[in-house]
This record gives structure tokens, sequence and C-alpha cells, in this order.
């Protein structure tokens, strides 16, 4: 098992270097262990001008038959099913991805204290892997390989016998890569990509090879166009690891394009909501109001139950806005509904219980969320009736999405607070421009009624993440230039106990589509 790295150089940079980048001495052959055998380093041309290391694994067929048992533990199916005469030993698999793992450690983390602005830059790269298995053929070798930065993909098929040639070609092929890159980049695709098109693992796959696909794949997997293809195949299949990695590409890619770390587009869950959410039951709607929504905002203060003088059970803000949106959508005539910034699935929930909801998407940035929402509902254990109804999606309300469009209504429910006011005219056009469904919902937080919390600091939001929060008549204004803006009616609900001094705790507006296509696209 067999490749080879080369580049060229310079007398002002010698390619030489290679040995620096690699942390491997060209005038050393070096040995190391692994589990499957011994890996070898070694550079068969070292000049100023030319530099190539060679990484040769032989690999211990004992070993891999003691720790290979099919495609349980540590096992690969062609060392199961052929255990002494199999291609293992001699053709690229993730036994050469592992020892490459091992050899370069550090190369592949981009590091070099010797030559830190060498590691940084693109290098004249030449990568050769004589037999390469490619379980797709020499087409899926360019795709894969081909928007990753290469000048050249070079994938000959290998033929099964040069005697025979009507036999026609074997499933490897001759892989060449040229191109500049930075080295570490060139490692990372290779650690992903050759067990990718091998098809196979020699070893169980665990979930923590999700974190070692994501940390191998920064910078170029989330953009890939055979993401689900690699994603897939890297993790044996495994449905639930898999999408487990997309989720967390999504989120990623997402966070890049906002010039956000993935941990600050993430946030839709409190540590302690998400410790508890689950099991109360309670806990906020849309992105966790969780310092108010528990609260009853005065409905039943004081009140008792006639029969037997005991004071009645408040009903939590968050219930009566549920029981809200409920209303609302049943007089909408609505079947198929988005819950847009679904959170932890509270909405979802409710709507599942109610057979006229036969079609329900939730849809939220935070993979936490989504993953919560998807314990609550029990996703895994819902029948084939029920299952069919609900679906949870990764999605940013920033951006449009042809996933979303067609629905007879959306709800954002305690969401727009939590989106900075420059960019909530693409949430707008997200919403009401693009997927356009016949009724929006909005409820968002009354800042007047913030009087009346007993437990709120005077001027503070209800929760740490609010980038505002509007009084009725914001409210209303920014409602009214929407609907017009869009082609819908407006109507104004409250929601919770509307004071007279300040009004309800939770203000809701619900548009009705008027006109088939946005106003400003008539015009």
């Amino acid at each position: 098992m067999f490749l080879t790295i080369s580049t060229t150089g310079t007398p002002e940079r010698p390619a030489t270097d290679l040995g620096f980048l690699l942390h491997k001495h060209p005038d050393n052959a070096q040995t190391f262990s692994t589990s499957h055998g011994t890996a070898h380093v070694l550079y068969p041309e070292a000049t100023v001008e030319r530099c190539t290391a060679a990484l040769l694994l032989e690999v211990d067929p004992i070993a891999l038959v003691r720790r290979g048992k099919g495609k349980g533990r540590g096992g690969a199916p062609d060392s199961a099913l052929a255990q002494y005469v199999n291609d293992r030993p001699y053709a690229a698999s993730s036994l050469l991805a592992v020892a490459l793992a091992t050899v370069f450690k550090s190369a592949l983390r981009g590091a070099c204290k010797a030559m830190p602005e060498r590691a940084g830059a693109p290098l004249p790269l030449r990568i050769e892997v004589p037999a390469l298995p490619a379980r797709g053929g020499a087409e899926l070798v360019r795709k894969l390989f081909g928007p990753l930065g290469w000048d050249t993909v070079d994938a000959e098929p290998v033929v099964l016998d040069t005697s025979f040639p009507e036999w026609g070609d074997s499933r490897y092929v001759r892989l060449v890569l040229e191109g500049e890159l930075r080295l570490a980049d060139a490692l990372n695709q290779l650690y992903v990509l050759l067990p990718v098109l091998d098809d196979a693992k020699h070893y169980w796959v665990a979930p923590d090879e999700v974190d070692k696909l994501l940390r191998a794949g920064d910078g170029w997997l989330a953009e890939h166009p055979e993401q689900k293809l690699i994603t897939s195949r890297y993790l044996s299949r495994r449905w639930g690891l898999t999408r487990d990695a997309m989720e967390r590409l999504e989120l990623a890619r997402l966070a890049e394009s906002d010039g956000l770390d993935a941990e600050d587009l993430d946030n839709a869950v409190d540590a302690e909501d998400e410790a508890t959410g689950e099991a109360t039951g309670e806990a906020t709607d849309g992105a966790t109001d969780g310092a108010t929504d528990g609260a009853t905002g005065g409905a039943t203060d004081g009140a008792t139950d006639g029969a037997t003088g005991t004071p009645e059970k408040p009903v939590p803000l968050a219930e009566q806005r549920r029981e809200a949106i409920l209303d609302a959508l049943r007089a909408a005539d609505a079947s198929r509904v988005l819950d847009l910034g679904c959170g932890q699935g509270q909405l979802v929930q409710a709507l599942l219980k109610d057979v006229r909801f036969t079609d329900i998407v939730g849809v939220d940035v935070s993979v936490r969320a989504l993953t919560i929402a998807g314990r609550r509902l029990h996703l895994e254990r819902l029948g084939e009736r029920q299952a069919g109804r609900v679906k949870l999606i990764q999605g940013s309300l920033a951006y449009t999405d042809k996933r979303l469009t067609g629905y007879d209504a959306a709800v954002l429910s305690e969401v727009i607070e939590h989106v900075d006011l420059p960019r909530l005219p693409a949430l707008e056009y997200a919403v009401f421009g693009s997927a356009r469904p016949r009724t929006v919902l909005v409820t968002t937080p009354n800042v007047e009624y913030n009087v009346r919390w007993e437990s709120l600091p005077a001027g503070h939001v209800r929760h740490g993440d609010h980038r505002f929060e509007w009084t009725r008549e914001e409210f209303r204004a920014w409602a009214v230039r929407v609907a017009e803006q869009y082609g819908y009616g407006v109507g104004f609900t409250p929601v919770g106990p509307d004071d007279p001094e300040v009004g309800p705790p939770t203000q809701m507006a619900v548009f009705t589509q008027q006109t088939a296509t946005p106003k400003e696209e008539q015009a």
C-alpha cells in the first residue's frame, strides 16, 4: 500500500522544505508501528528542485484477520469474506488513511514551528496513489477531487489483466493529483476520501468518527457538491451519525455565511433549557423566553375554584400562546403548517395531537434545539402514519428555502425579536416573499407589559438574546408595512390578559394572503 507526495522548488524556496512540513527528515528512512502493520516514510528523491516523500504501509495479514470480524467491531467486509486472499495489503483504503493520520499528524493540522508561513501557503503538489479502489469508477474520483482546487485529477482505470484486455477494467484506478494547495488541505482530503472511494472501513465506526470527519473536512466539505455521499460513505452508512454530521455541516455553512462562529449561531437553547426542557414539557416556545413564559401574566392571580375554595392552577403564558396559535390555524383551515424557529418542539408537539394538521414541519437553525425536539416527539418510536405527518429540518430564516414553499400556514412564535434589525428584511422576504404561505402568524413580546413582571428589572428585555422588544404601535407599524409590501392583509390578536393600560403580554399578528405575488413584483 503506497502513495507519494512530490513538490518542486527553487534555491530561495527549496523543495526539501517538504521534510519540515511533514516533520520527517529527507535523509532518514523512518518506521512506525500501526495496529495492522508497519508504516515506512522515505524520500526517493530530495533535491532543491524536486522532493518526493513516500508512505509505504506493510499490512500484517495475520493482524488483519485477527482484528477483522466482518462488519462488526474492527472489521471490514473484504477481510471477512476473503480472509487470506484479498486486496487489503495492496490497495489504498482506510488502513492507509489511518496510517496517514498517524505518521503525518502534525502536517494534517498544518502545524510547523520551523516554517509556519510555508505550512500556511499553497505548494505545487503532485500526489500519486498507484492502486486506489474506486467503487463508482474513475468518474466518481473526478467528482470527489475535482471541486477541491486540483488542476489535474487523473484517474486511470487499472485493467484486470494486461494479457486479457477483453476482461475489461478492475475496480481500481491509478490516481494522480496535481495543483497548488496547502499540504494540510491535501492530506485531509486524502484522509477522508480514500475510505470513501473504497466504501469500506477496517474498524468499527463509532460516534467520534463524526468529529474526525468534520475536523478533516473543515473548509471544504460543507460546500462540496457530493457532501451527502462523502458523509454517508465515510460513516459506513450509519444513518444516525450521517444525519448528525449533515446537520453540523449545515450549521457551519450558515455560520460562515453570517460571519459567525457555529456556537454563536447555535444559541437557541440555553444550557438550563437543554438539561430540563424535555423533562418539564413547559419550556418556552421558539427561541426560549424562559424569564417570563412560565409565568401566568396575571391571568389567574387570586382566582379560586368555587367548589373547593382552592386556588386554580395558573395557565403559563407559553401555553396560552400555543392555544391562541392553534385557534388561529384552525380558523384559517390550515392543514399543512410550518413552525419557523420551532426551538424545542412544543408547538410541533401540540400540532401533532390534532389530526387536522396533516403535514407539520419544524425548522430551526440550532442542531441542539432540533435534537431536543426529536426526543420530545419520540420520532424514533412514532408509528408510520404519525411519522409521515411530521418533519424537523435545519435551516436559517435569513435565506430563501425551496423546501418551505406550498404550505397553508407558517408560524413565527417568539422568533423575530431574536433577529438583528438589519437582518429582519431578509427574514421578511424569505417568509412572505419566497415561501408565501396563505396564512402567517407572528407573535412577539409587548414591551409595554414588562412593567407588570415583578421579577424583571426595569429597562431589561425578557430574554438575554432579544435584539429588541416592540411596543404595540411599533409592532403594528411593522406588520402593516410587511403586509402592504408582500400582498397580505393583517389583523391583530392579544395573547394573555389584555391590560387596559399596557395591553397584553404577547401580541399576535395574523397575516392573510390577498395576492398571488408580492406587490413589488407586480409593479
